[in-house]
């Protein structure tokens, strides 16, 4: 089962150089924060920034793969589709992303 998403008018939050590979950078909305991830692909995601566990900030973790492991308590989060990998339990918020010529725009509730 895919995570929730959010979906709203889509509005360019930077330059895909400015994520750094296997890195996040945070973007403040009126959800809450969202954390922009990079793979080493160069595939951008974008998830709340709030593990599904306890509220851990999903961009300080360490993305792998299309994955994140959270900081505080290592729980491993795909990034295609929100949910938190076997035997934890639980799913974050994703928000739609695209890249075009090399901007990302995040699609943002009104």
């Amino acid at each position: 089962m895919d995570g929730m998403v959010v979906t709203g008018r889509w509005t360019e939050i930077g330059q895909v150089a400015d994520i750094p590979r296997q890195g996040a950078r945070v973007v403040a909305s009126r959800i809450g924060d969202i954390a922009v991830f990079r793979a080493l692909d160069d595939t951008v995601f974008a998830t709340l920034d709030r593990c599904p566990h306890k509220g851990g900030p999903l961009s300080q973790g360490i993305v792998h793969g299309h994955a994140v492991t959270c900081p505080l308590h290592n729980w491993v989060i795909d990034l295609r589709s929100g949910e938190a990998a076997a035997p934890d339990t639980g799913c974050v918020r994703r928000i739609p992303v695209r890249v075009e010529d090399g901007r990302v725009l995040l699609s943002l509730p009104v």
